[in-house]
This record gives structure tokens, C-alpha cells and sequence, in this order.
């Protein structure tokens, strides 16, 4: 069976424009844009945690005494034996804690590029060089989509780092913690199956 197109949308009779209540109510949608230099402004302060936690690292692994507290501090880890330098550990966690960074990093670009273009304004980047593949098709549902996709891989990173450091966690918190990355995997589920139903009704 053929699917039938939808109709396009009645276009306005000739020569008239919207009120101007209209107007204002559509101009409205530039209230966002201080809300996602916001966003650009939280992704520098990503990107200096980012350097700071490398550098700390780095310094560590030449010996740094300060430099291994420092991460020993961040990353929340504790032994019984005195730390006198960098472990395997220490440095999963580090790496995790950085991944963590990354992925955010990645969820703050999908909201900010994706948010402006789909609820503010165009960008017109199709002739960019550089343009993102999923811009092509993004729009309020796929958008949602991949921030839900995008939450359940930080939230992995996040339980993957408790695991790891399980001694230094209460019982409950690894309950509660594992029972949380559930639910966001079962509402990922869920908002990707009802995006499938939304798409086969459109199509037919």
C-alpha cells in the first residue's frame, strides 16, 4: 500500500501578514539564545576541569605528591594502604572522570546546536565543511532521542566509576545508583519506541 502524503500546511492568503501579538509571541524564541551562551559558557568551564584533572595526571605520573592528592581528592578514593604513587585504579578512575567530561562536553554541543536550530533559528551550515551528520535530520523528537541516549552513556560511566571504587560506597548507594541507570535506560526505551510509533503514523 502506498503511503498517502500529508497535506502541506494552508499557506495564508496574499498580502496578509501576522498580527502583531503574533509577531511577539514568534520573536519570543530568542529569549533561548541567552540560555545557550549560558551553555557555552559551562562548556569552557568543562574543557579548563578537563585540563586541570590532565595536567594533575601527568604530573602524577612523574611523581607529583600534591598532584596524586589532588586526584586521590577528586576521585573520592580511599585504600588502607598508603598511597606513594599512581595504581591501576587511580588511573581508571581518572580516565573514567575524564570520559565523563567528554560525553558531557558531547551533550552540552547536542543541546546547544541542536536546541538553537531546531527551536531558535537556522544556521544554514549546509554547505559547511564541518557540518554535523545528525543535523541534517534533527528536530524536537530525534533530538530527545539522542539526549536520552547521551544520558544513559554518562550515567554508564558514572556507575562503571562506583563499581570500580565500590569499597569506598555504602551499600545503598550502589542500589540506588544502579536502580537509577535503570529507569533512565527503560525512559530511553520508552521515548524511542514512542518516536517509532510517532514516525510510522506520519509516514502513513
Amino acid at each position: 500500500m502506498i503511503a498517502r502524503m500529508s497535506n502541506p500546511p494552508p499557506s495564508p492568503p496574499p498580502g496578509l501578514r501576522p498580527n502583531f501579538v503574533a509577531q511577539l509571541i514568534f520573536a519570543s524564541r530568542w529569549l533561548q539564545l541567552p540560555l545557550y551562551l549560558g551553555l557555552i559558557l559551562a562548556q569552557g568551564l568543562y574543557v579548563y576541569h578537563f585540563w586541570v584533572e590532565l595536567i594533575h595526571l601527568l604530573e602524577a605520573a612523574f611523581g607529583s605528591q600534591n598532584a596524586l592528592q589532588e586526584l586521590i581528592s577528586s576521585i573520592g578514593y580511599k585504600s588502607d594502604i598508603a598511597i606513594n604513587g599512581l595504581n591501576e585504579t587511580i588511573i581508571m578512575l581518572v580516565v573514567l572522570a575524564l570520559i565523563d567530561v567528554v560525553m558531557i562536553s558531547n551533550l552540552l554541543i547536542m543541546v546547544i546546536i541542536g536546541g538553537y536550530e531546531t527551536f531558535v533559528s537556522r544556521m544554514y551550515l549546509e554547505n559547511h565543511p564541518d557540518q554535523p551528520e545528525w543535523l541534517n535530520h534533527v528536530n524536537a523528537s530525534v533530538l530527545k532521542v539522542k539526549l536520552a541516549t547521551a544520558i544513559i552513556g554518562i550515567s554508564s560511566i558514572h556507575l562503571l566509576k562506583t563499581f570500580i571504587n565500590a569499597a569506598n560506597y555504602d551499600v545503598k548507594v550502589l542500589m540506588w545508583q544502579s536502580i537509577i541507570h535503570i529507569t533512565f535506560l527503560l525512559s530511553a526505551m520508552a521515548i524511542a519506541y514512542t518516536d517509532r510509533l510517532m514516525t510510522n503514523n506520519n509516514q502513513h
